[in-house]
């Protein structure tokens, strides 16, 4: 990084669409810079890294808030000594109680400041709170096209209640408590197992399982054959097929999780996998 001459900083929650005009405005010898608020749940800690090839330098916002804006200016500089141009959104904001701007950032800085203007998709700016938003209303495909690809959680592989073999379907049941879980309900997805390089067609259930034991579970059942799950697995979330709820037998369950089956496969028939 002590190469780079030219930085994007911001929270790159999501590494949406508005994220990458940013890196689009970078040069060759670049860095990306993430001030962590603690918020980050849609690309949690290092899971940004896969959505760019630059490398990124990440600072808690804690250890930076209580600088003034020169200050800030200068730790940039020592961080990258051939820094000449900074990549900033409209709407960024640094220094001690966020009082400075990008106006202000092209007084003290004396490189070249690039401010990105809103990016807006279908004439809705994209941020990374409406993401938030889309996905927990199951608006799946509209949080998909802001993030211009799909919802993707990771998690490692846990032990479920035991009966879906037997009673209903095989499941991989994973824990990913840093991920921002979408809407209770039923999805077609696409599913990678541990360090597979492709996806598998599935449908996965996120939720409490209301009819059952009521555990919270997210678990993904693999539609082209039975695969074996060791260590970890990442759903990526296509679309919303129905609402969580309760059913007065586990027959009435198994009906229906073959209607979520149908749908799926239908739904990820055409995609390139």
């Amino acid at each position: 990084m002590k190469k780079s001459t030219s930085i994007a900083i911001g929270g790159f929650d999501g590494m949406h669409i508005g994220h990458q005009k940013l890196f689009n405005a970078l040069d060759k010898n670049s860095a990306i810079v993430v001030i962590e608020t603690g918020y980050a749940n849609l690309t949690p800690k290092r899971e940004r890294e896969h959505f760019s090839h630059y490398p990124i330098l990440y600072l808690e916002l804690d250890s930076i808030r209580h600088l003034s804006g020169q200050e800030f200016i200068a730790f940039l500089k020592e961080k990258f000594p051939k820094l000449q141009k900074i990549v900033v959104g409209y709407d960024f904001h640094f220094g001690k109680d966020r009082k400075y701007s990008f106006n202000d950032l092209r007084t003290l800085f004396d490189g070249e400041v690039r401010v990105i203007d809103e990016v807006t998709l279908h004439g809705d700016s994209v941020h990374s709170h409406k993401i938030r938003a889309k996905l927990q209303i199951g608006d799946i495909k509209g949080a998909n096209a802001f993030l211009g690809h799909n919802y993707t959680i990771k998690g490692k592989v846990v032990s479920g209640q035991g009966i879906g073999k037997k009673e209903l379907v095989a499941t991989i049941n994973i824990e990913a408590g840093s991920f921002l879980m979408p809407k209770e309900g039923v999805y077609a997805t696409l599913t990678r197992i541990d360090d597979e390089e492709h996806f598998h067609p599935s449908v996965s259930f996120v939720g409490h399982r209301v009819t059952t034991d009521g555990s919270f579970a997210l678990e993904s059942h693999i539609l082209d054959g039975e695969v074996f799950c060791n260590e970890r697995a990442s759903i990526s979330f296509v679309s919303f097929i129905r609402e969580n709820q309760k059913f007065d037998s586990i027959a009435e369950l198994k009906k229906a999780i073959q209607k979520d089956i149908a749908i799926a496969s239908k739904e990820l028939k055409f995609l390139q996998i």
